[in-house]
């Protein structure tokens, strides 16, 4: 039997902390957990229609939430904001209010901030779309793995996992294929380990793909 933990949640209160900061009643808290998914969901395909995106990676690493009592605060951690910025004050003022409109929020505004990140391909949800991309134009799944560590090792990681499981190559029977590079201490608290599972769908089925990324280990 499998003794396995997500490697996020293991490391909460250390090296990891919550996307979505708010309290709430126990009768109530399915509701705001609903509601969080239903903005960041809307964030994702609102950047995936209104971005020109040449390579298929919308490059959103992680949506924070944070709520008070009148306002609920979004922070979107994103790789390349120049596809999303291009006419900057009108583009995240027309993401306000249709997220404002899809949550019917009378008595609370929305505020939402974009934060850019430095390295972009050394975090997990944005190299999972890229690594997705590449499956979809039917690039083999070994040379979309390849490619992704290389472009990790860039990013100045110490290590990264990558798995891929379903119809590989479009092969009668599933199975799952992984590639390490460097170190990945799942087992150390203290280590800064990113991670994220992500599903493509591809013309053979759904594929699963797993990244692991040691970022770095607190000393």
């Amino acid at each position: 039997m499998g003794q396995k933990i997500n490697p996020l949640g293991f490391r909460l209160g250390t090296t990891q902390s919550h996307h979505s900061l708010w309290f709430t009643k126990p009768k109530t808290y399915c509701e705001g957990l609903q509601e969080d998914q239903k903005i960041r969901n809307f964030i994702k395909n609102y950047v995936q229609k209104n971005m020109r995106i040449s390579s298929g990676v919308e490059g959103i690493a992680r949506i924070e939430i944070q709520k008070r009592i009148d306002l609920i605060q979004v922070i979107i951690y994103i790789g390349f904001p120049k596809l999303l910025l291009e006419n900057r004050p009108r583009r995240i003022e027309e993401l306000q209010m249709n997220v404002q409109k899809e949550l019917n929020c009378v008595n609370r505004k929305i505020n939402i901030a974009i934060t850019r990140i430095a390295n972009p391909y050394g975090h997990p949800n944005i190299l999972a779309e890229f690594i997705a991309g590449q499956l979809k134009n039917r690039v083999s799944f070994r040379k979309a793995m390849k490619k992704a560590i290389e472009l990790t090792e860039q990013a100045d990681t110490k290590g990264i996992q990558v798995q891929i499981a379903g119809r590989l190559d479009g092969k009668e029977i599933a199975r799952a294929e992984w590639i390490r590079e460097g170190r990945v201490p799942l087992q150390t608290i203290g280590a800064k380990i990113d991670y994220c599972s992500y599903t493509v769908r591809t013309i053979y089925g759904v594929l699963g793909i797993k990244i692991w990324i040691f970022v770095d280990e607190e000393k």
